[in-house]
């Protein structure tokens, strides 16, 4: 599965074009975020996403979790969401 990396900097509208073009291809994809401002970032790209894949008939689920990742050597708490299809 593929893993979209969002930043506190990451354009929301770009993101969710990454999101939707994943979805169509793949099914599914897997969007990690640290950080309040990146979170932020990330639920409002998953909000566009559904918007563009809702003409395709498709009705985007996002499930959220938890996960350690390693940033520049040190492990962090991300926050994953799932973002499959209904």
């Amino acid at each position: 599965m593929e893993v979209l990396r969002v930043s506190a900097k990451s354009i929301p509208k770009s993101v969710a074009g990454a999101i939707a073009a994943v979805v169509r291809d793949q099914g599914k994809v897997e969007v990690q975020a640290v950080g309040a401002g990146a979170v932020n970032q990330a639920i409002k790209a998953i909000a566009i996403a559904r918007g563009f894949v809702a003409p395709n008939g498709i009705d985007l689920v996002a499930i959220p979790g938890f996960s350690e990742i390693e940033i520049g050597g040190e492990e962090r708490t991300a926050i994953k969401i799932l973002v499959d299809r209904r």
